[in-house]
């Protein structure tokens, strides 16, 4: 998709990965070797049109799978490229390839 997706994705990821690192330290949670995926592309919005869409997909080989869904969902409320997008670009949560449960996330 070109450099500037390149760049909003490895942008996406990193900040991410802080807001999830500092949610785990708050809830005493062992989130070291834990990895952020993006993928950011476009797809259709359901009316008529296309728009943004990223993946965001967490591995955690510490951290039991109840722990680290509450960690996305959590992230996700403090990460600022969240927040940014929140209701202009869809965005998938998932954890090692397992998407959360959308009413949930």
């Amino acid at each position: 998709m070109g450099r500037a997706w390149q760049l909003f994705a490895v942008g996406y990821a990193a900040c991410f990965q802080s807001a999830l690192l500092s949610v785990a330290r708050g809830r005493k949670l062992d989130a070291s070797d834990s990895s952020i995926s993006a993928r950011v592309g476009i797809g259709p919005t359901g009316h008529g049109g296309f728009g943004l869409t990223a993946a965001l997909d967490l591995h955690a080989p510490r951290l039991s799978r109840a722990d680290a869904e509450d960690l996305m969902r959590r992230a996700h409320d403090r990460c600022p490229y969240s927040n940014a997008t929140r209701g202009n670009v869809d965005v998938t949560l998932s954890v090692d390839g397992t998407e959360l449960d959308r009413r949930a996330a």
